[in-house]
């Protein structure tokens, strides 16, 4: 038997890697001699760099860049090649990095995120890798652009900072200073979200009240949002409304279509490509996957779902071991994933779950494979 172990984290409790150590523990044990590989995997979001740079032998470079309110922090990008780079935004502009009390989109930028791509440009990467989940923003990405040159300027010819309270003072945006790097490189921005810039479907009213946004901050945000967009329109001619994804991250997913010319891709998608899942698969006859919670969202550009869709094309089967199921977890079988596991063994608290996790997991797995040998016996007969 040849396995290949593809698992999400399990937020907060498990990482990648230890259900990698978990399932290759399980499978020894039940199996006695059989061939074992595994790689970590995220979908874009938080950890999505780190589970890239694992992946591919990287390296992660540590970078000092200013938070969502301008501290200072310590960000940090990977490298994958002499040219490849990939960072995610959460390591610069992400929402835990504000405490709860300092919450509000008014107040936030994207300026480290910009530091962040900074970073890597000028230590010469050309293909750069951008995940843009879990922000703290809503400034349309003005901060992260400021960082790479761009200067807003409002009615008098001020520059402004590029906060999200920012938007509704631009007046014209000057491309003059764009870090000249950004045109010999290529940007992938890892999005798995469709919404316009502006509208009840925009990045502020979707998005905004989990940043700390009151009723009246989002309506103040929209309006600036609105006359962001029409400056856009006047000086590029480009309506962000009609960018799918324009919306995503406070609208930074605008500014990287209209000021760098990125690619929106898929997060779980281009992170398969980039740790060459499709190679792995080679000779295998069953993946492993999972993730702590399974529900009708996994099938919307989660790990799950790739995983599962990229393993159907090989002809592999995929089980999945999970913490929990939730709402029309049984989607998830139309993308590949032949049956699903659960790691808690009987009724009990989420508290207690969580505590006991890497035990149920090791618990789960041994039942699974226990399972699938019993499958293979059978057939023997």
């Amino acid at each position: 038997m040849k396995f290949l172990f593809a698992s999400d984290s399990f937020k907060g409790t498990l990482t990648s890697d230890q259900t990698i150590e978990l399932l290759t523990k399980a499978a020894e044990e039940v199996f006695g001699s059989c061939e074992t590989s595994g790689v970590p995997v995220a979908d874009g979001g938080e950890g999505t760099t780190d589970a890239v740079v694992k992946a591919r032998s990287g390296e992660i470079i540590t970078v000092p860049v200013h938070g969502p309110l301008m501290e200072m922090e310590q960000g940090f990008y990977g490298r994958l090649s002499d040219t490849e780079a990939i960072l995610e935004m959460a390591a610069a502009s992400g929402l835990p990095m504000v405490p709860e009390e300092k919450r509000n989109p008014l107040n936030t930028t994207t300026y480290g995120t910009g530091e962040l791509l900074k970073a890597a440009l000028d230590a010469g990467y050309t293909e750069i890798a951008i995940a843009i989940g879990g922000s703290a923003t809503n400034d349309g990405g003005m901060g992260f652009a400021s960082a790479l040159g761009i200067r807003f300027l409002d009615q008098e010819g001020n520059v402004l900072e590029g906060r999200g309270e920012n938007l509704e003072k631009v007046a014209h945006i000057d491309m003059s200073g764009l870090d000249p790097a950004v045109q010999k490189a290529h940007f992938t921005v890892m999005c798995d979200v469709t919404n316009p810039l502006c509208g009840p479907n925009g990045a502020t009213y979707t998005f905004g009240k989990q940043k700390g946004g009151t009723p009246e901050i989002l309506d103040r945000l929209e309006k600036g949002m609105q006359n962001y967009r029409d400056v856009i329109i006047r000086e590029f001619g480009i309506n962000p409304d009609e960018i799918q994804g324009s919306g995503a991250a406070g609208g930074l997913g605008a500014a990287l279509k209209v000021f760098l010319h990125a690619e929106m891709k898929s997060g779980i998608e281009t992170v398969l490509d980039l740790i060459d899942f499709d190679a792995r698969l080679e000779g295998v006859d069953l993946v492993v996957t999972g993730e702590g919670r399974t529900d009708w969202q996994s099938c919307f550009g989660k790990v799950m779902q790739g995983v599962g869709d990229r393993s159907a094309k090989h002809q592999v089967p995929v089980a999945a071991l999970c913490g929990g199921l939730g709402p029309d977890y049984e989607k998830i079988y139309a993308h590949g994933i032949r049956s699903i596991m659960t790691t808690v063994d009987g009724p009990m608290p989420l508290k207690e779950a969580l505590d006991n996790a890497s035990e149920l997991y090791y618990k789960g797995a041994i039942r699974m494979f226990r399972f699938l040998q019993t499958g293979m016996q059978m057939n023997r007969h």
